[in-house]
C-alpha cells in the first residue's frame, strides 16, 4: 500500500475476529515502533505483548469502570467528544465490553528518564515528552494497517498504572503510556477517515492565516 494511503485509511478498529495474529505478523508489526524518531536517540520505549485470556480479562475490569465514567462524563456534557454520532459511541462500548476477546493488547511502556520535555515550567499540562513515545505507537499502528491488522490506541488504563504494572511485571522506573489492541478486523476498513480539513489546523507565517494566502 501507498504509504498515504495506510495514513488514510488507519482508523480507530472497534470490531476484531477471534483469529489469531502469528509470531511473524507480530513482530514485524511491533519491530516498526524500533524506527521512531525520539530525543537523543534514547529510544524509552517498550512493548509487552499479552496473548493470554486471564490477563486481557484483568485488563478488561480495569478498563471498565474508566470506560463507564468517560461515557457517563459525556451524557452530562463533561466531557468533550469530536463527534456526537451513536454510532462511534455504541462501537467503542462494544470495544470495551469486548477487549478481553481481541487477540493481542499491547501495552506501550516509556522509561522517563530517557525522555526530556522541556515544558515542565510553563505553568500548564506537560506534553513534550511525549515526542519520544508516541511516533513509536504511531509507527505501530501504520504498520499494523500496511499488515492488514485493525488497531485502536486507548490511554484510560494509563490511570491504574500501579495495577497493570503490578500485572504486567513492569519494573518500577518504566511508566505505562497507552495500551494497544491489535487484531483482524471484523468490518472493512473505512474509505474516508473523519477529520477536519487542512485549512482548519495548518496556517502561513501566523496562527490563524490561510496557508498559501
Amino acid at each position: 500500500m501507498d504509504l498515504l494511503d495506510v495514513m488514510h485509511s488507519t482508523g480507530t478498529c472497534r470490531y476484531y475476529k477471534q483469529d489469531p495474529v502469528d509470531d511473524e505478523v507480530l513482530a514485524r508489526v511491533l519491530d516498526a515502533a524500533r524506527w521512531a524518531p525520539s530525543g537523543g536517540n534514547r529510544q524509552p520505549v517498550s512493548l509487552v505483548a499479552i496473548r493470554e485470556r486471564a490477563t486481557k480479562e484483568r485488563l478488561q475490569a480495569l478498563y471498565l469502570p474508566f470506560w463507564d465514567a468517560y461515557v457517563a462524563g459525556i451524557g452530562e456534557g463533561k466531557v468533550r467528544v469530536g463527534s456526537r454520532d451513536s454510532r462511534i459511541l455504541e462501537a467503542a462500548d462494544h470495544f470495551a465490553l469486548h477487549l478481553a476477546e481481541i487477540p493481542v493488547l499491547v501495552c506501550v511502556c516509556a522509561r522517563l528518564a530517557d525522555v526530556h520535555p522541556t515544558d515542565t515550567d510553563l505553568g500548564r499540562l506537560s506534553i513534550v515528552g511525549g515526542a519520544s513515545v508516541y511516533p513509536a505507537v504511531q509507527n505501530v499502528l501504520l504498520a499494523a494497517r500496511a499488515a492488514g491488522l485493525g488497531s485502536a490506541l486507548t490511554t484510560l488504563l494509563c490511570a491504574v498504572e500501579p495495577e497493570v504494572k503490578r500485572l504486567l511485571e513492569i519494573p518500577d522506573d518504566v511508566s505505562t503510556a497507552a495500551m494497544l489492541a491489535l487484531g483482524w478486523p471484523a468490518r472493512p476498513f473505512p474509505k474516508k477517515l473523519n477529520r477536519r480539513p487542512l485549512a482548519e489546523m495548518a496556517y502561513s507565517e501566523k496562527f490563524g492565516r490561510p496557508l498559501g494566502g
